[in-house]
């Protein structure tokens, strides 16, 4: 077992090709992928999450999809402790822990040394059930009064995160926005690749995505997964292509309205992430066009 080795990571917006990336440096380096993608590690949520399937895994093992029910709630906080557990045992073997995902604070709470507040069950039902009967835009008119900072970075519409900020204030007495990561202290020295393209190129990825998840049956796998509880889950019900089928389903059934307006909703999602990646200087970015992407990454 040797410990010089460096976990890597390769991140960057929806669409740009990173799993694919992450399987052919796996396979040059000795590695294992590790899922950075908070909606993969749903069991069934496979079409609309883009999953790599099996047979485009060629052979790499693959760590933390497929982990939980639609009805249970991921946490940032334990998939820190899962993933980190996993990188450990890997570097210890003398393997190459490889993470790829677009989940920005996921890959954060991995690589660098972060530490996330507790919860408490009968504030955040308290306030779950305010938002319930009022909505998410007049709680996160409260949370910009007690914490402006944090409001500026969380969506009016985003109920599920106003609702743990909220929560956080009232159980530390601190902003929820001092919680909040930035880039450092690194807890591994991990060489972080990110890929990214033209905004336009991005957008007509982000398209032909959308269009073949709807092809491929995403409607079918959100109604059998509605069966499974769906509609319960308060993370995986909100997972971009599934939220939008379901408001159909209670609509009209349109599902080119859905299509549209899932990827309408990726794209903004895209530019969140784009941003969200590109505060971190320790990311080296490469062009996902590149017809030498794999020797590109693995000159970093």
């Amino acid at each position: 077992m040797t410990r010089d080795m460096r976990p890597i990571a390769v991140v960057g917006p929806t669409a740009t090709g990173k799993s694919a990336l992450a399987v052919a440096l796996a396979e040059e380096l000795g590695g294992e992928v590790v899922n950075a993608d908070a909606m993969q590690l749903y069991r069934g949520m496979d079409i609309g999450t883009a999953k790599v399937a099996a047979d485009e895994r060629r052979g790499v093992p693959h760590h933390l999809l497929d982990v939980l029910d639609v009805t249970e709630t991921a946490s940032v906080a334990a998939y820190q402790r899962d993933a980190r557990a996993i990188v450990e045992r890997l570097l210890d073997a003398g393997r190459v822990p490889i993470l790829v995902g677009g989940s920005g604070l996921y890959v954060r709470a991995v690589l660098d040394e972060l530490d996330f507040p507790g919860t408490d069950p009968d504030i955040r039902a308290r306030l779950e059930q305010e938002l319930s009967a009022s909505s998410a835009e007049r709680l996160h008119h409260r949370l910009a009064k007690l914490d402006p900072t944090a409001a500026a970075s969380i969506l009016p519409s985003n109920g599920r995160r106003i609702v743990r900020a909220l929560e956080v204030i009232e159980l530390t007495g601190r902003p929820f926005s001092a919680t909040m990561p930035r880039p450092g202290p690194a807890r591994y020295d991990t060489v972080q690749v990110g890929l990214d393209l033209a905004t336009a190129e991005l957008d007509r990825r982000v398209d032909l995505r959308v269009t073949r998840m709807f092809a491929e049956g995403l409607v079918d796998e959100v109604r059998r997964l509605e069966k499974e509880g769906l509609r319960t889950g308060r993370t995986a019900s909100r997972a971009l292509g599934y939220q939008q089928v379901l408001d159909q389903l209670d609509a009209d059934e349109d599902m080119t309205a859905a299509a549209a307006a899932t990827a309408q909703t990726t794209r903004r999602f895209v530019r969140r992430q784009r941003s969200w990646f590109r505060r971190d200087q320790r990311v080296n970015w490469v062009d996902a066009t590149r017809p030498d992407l794999v020797a590109a990454a693995l000159a970093w």
